[in-house]
């Protein structure tokens, strides 16, 4: 870890305006400006502005951008946690990846590659901002070599409307209905230490909840949070224990009325602030009064869609959770 007596480099917010500038991550440094005494960075920002694996509405492509410029107000210190990150943890941007707009397979492969060159491989975790969900993937294959290729795979604490474990869209098994059926096939991650939460609304068919079901994934439904709170996630967390874990949030599966600008809506989902609170929840490792995260040792934010934005909101959202889950990782090592 960077020195924690340092902090990350951030603009003086009291002289320079958040609005001036050129937009990075929260403000983070260009991974190239961070000084050798913050070096190397524990945390990289990457954009992966890729969308033709979207099975409905495109636009997400420039989510990444949309992200940079609405978190430029959020700010560093956590109120909940009493936690200020820019004490704890470097950070830092690393821009965005080079794309394969007409190729799914081949983009996954892209992104992973340039994803493997950030910063320390063998100290620098990776966040990655979409872009549409396939690019998960290509973080999760970076992740997972980053953390010494775990046995058995990563733990995933995924957050989303979807599933994302179709095996074929329209011919194509690299959609972004597709990240975590493709991942469990390649050995990244392990399905019996993997955790859906907030999935919701009508299905395709019935036999879309076959795979995990059979896999030993953990699914929490909409209706199953509001009906039992967090008393499944709660479990999930102890049983995991300090694993190393992947943690996935779709901004679809907040609500539409809170964030509009995705490409696939679901109704009735969370409000942002549950979000929030779900995510601080994390923090106690499923005890209460125990502060104790998982292990995150990777993460993304993915399918914002600029063009359905209402006022930047989603995208204002979008930047506030990297926030909330980097101080997991904050938090975890503060102690």
């Amino acid at each position: 870890m960077a020195n924690p007596e340092v902090r990350t480099t951030l603009p003086n917010a009291r002289r320079t305006p958040r609005f001036a500038g050129v937009a990075t991550f929260c403000q983070y440094p260009p991974i190239e400006r961070v000084p050798p005494e913050q070096s190397p960075v524990d945390w990289a920002l990457y954009g992966a502005p890729f969308d033709s694996g979207v099975t409905y509405r495109p636009g997400a492509r420039f989510g990444p951008r949309a992200v940079r410029n609405e978190s430029q107000y959020v700010k560093p210190y956590h109120i909940e946690h009493g936690l200020q990150l820019s004490e704890v943890l470097s950070l830092a941007d690393a821009g965005d990846s080079p794309i394969m707009p007409y190729d799914c397979e081949q983009n996954a492969r892209v992104v992973a590659d340039f994803a493997r060159t950030i910063g320390d491989p063998g100290h620098t975790r990776l966040m990655m901002i979409g872009g549409d969900h396939s690019n998960g993937l290509a973080n999760i294959r970076a992740t997972f070599d980053r953390t010494g290729r775990p046995a058995g795979g990563l733990a995933v604490i995924h957050f989303d409307s979807h599933l994302d474990t179709t095996n074929v869209t329209f011919d194509e098994k690299y959609s972004h209905a597709s990240p975590f059926i493709r991942s469990i096939e390649e050995g990244l991650i392990d399905p019996r230490r993997m955790l859906s939460v907030g999935i919701k609304g009508p299905l395709n068919t019935p036999k879309d909840l076959e795979y995990p079901r059979d896999h030993g994934i953990t699914v929490v439904f909409r209706e199953q949070l509001m009906r039992e709170g967090t008393t499944t996630i709660d479990a999930f967390l102890r049983r995991i224990g300090d694993a190393p874990a992947y943690l996935s949030f779709d901004i679809d599966v907040v609500d539409p009325a809170f964030a509009p600008g995705t490409g696939t809506p679901s109704v009735g989902g969370l409000t942002s602030a549950e979000a929030f609170a779900l995510l601080r929840r994390l923090a106690t490792g499923g005890k209460d009064g125990q502060v104790r995260p998982p292990n995150v040792v990777g993460a993304d934010v993915v399918e914002v869609l600029p063009d359905r934005d209402v006022q930047g909101i989603t995208a204002l959202l979008a930047g506030h959770m990297a926030f909330e889950i980097l101080c997991l990782d904050g938090l975890r090592r503060r102690g």
